[in-house]
């Protein structure tokens, strides 16, 4: 299990992890049990830096820990929703056109004023964290639950691309262990912090699914990174929402 955990470090973050392991879809499949715990490294990390930042400089500091944000995933899942943004507009409701989209490396229009708008929704609500001192709780807890939302779309939504390297992740994901890490995550997510911020999240992993089938009729990577960042931001917002 150990390398299982290594490819998902090497995989989802930057950190410098640099382990020689075999590869195999067996591994790789583990992996992804280990997703939610990448999560809350993740979050750790930005949380810590909060801490340690001077609290006079509240506007920077939400700048800085959003650079931490996208350095330590290396805008994985953001190139995730860039290409579901141009796929879903420049599709024009054709699977076989979407896809194609997909898997063009170029941003378009639409990818980019997506992305500028979901960087301006973190860094607000960061910045009003911050500001009002309840910002570690939710750096910790947002990368978490967005990565236990790939958790929930594997074990719920096919899979369509046949050579994907997430249709590895899926058919060898252990079933049983990924049913039972989401219930006790969600459980003590809402024992420990609001059960909305659970409920919210979970309605929004099923509108992503929903839109997903509508469209393209499964999942792929990029439908992945496009709900990491999708419910990292919400779960944020929500946050500022509920607590001020």
């Amino acid at each position: 299990m150990l390398a299982s955990f290594t490819l998902a470090v090497q995989f989802l973050t930057r950190f410098p992890l640099n382990i020689k392991i075999e590869f195999s879809d067996k591994r790789l499949g583990q992996s992804v049990l280990f997703y939610p715990l990448i999560g809350l490294f993740i979050g750790s990390s930005l949380a810590l830096l909060a801490y340690f930042l001077p609290p006079h400089a509240i506007t920077l500091n939400a700048v800085l820990i959003l650079s931490l944000w996208v350095f330590i995933t290396g805008g994985l899942h953001l190139d995730g929703l860039a290409d579901c943004s141009d796929a879903w507009v420049g599709g024009l409701g054709d699977k076989t056109r979407s896809l194609a989209i997909m898997k063009d490396p170029a941003a378009g229009p639409i990818a980019v004023v997506v992305l500028v708008l979901l960087l301006l929704l973190k860094w607000s609500a960061l910045h009003q964290l911050l500001s009002s001192g309840q910002a570690l709780l939710p750096l910790l807890v947002s990368p978490f639950l967005a990565r236990l939302s790939i958790l929930i779309l594997m074990l719920s939504t096919p899979y369509i691309r046949e050579n994907g390297l997430g249709n590895a992740m899926q058919q060898h994901l252990p079933k049983q262990a990924a049913l039972a890490i989401i219930i006790i995550a969600l459980t003590a997510c809402i024992w420990l912090f609001s059960a909305y911020i659970v409920l919210s999240t979970l309605f929004i992993i099923g509108w992503i699914r929903y839109l997903a089938l509508q469209r393209i009729q499964g999942i792929t990577g990029d439908v992945y990174g496009a709900s990491v960042e999708i419910i990292e931001a919400a779960v944020l917002v929500n946050w500022v929402l509920i607590y001020g």
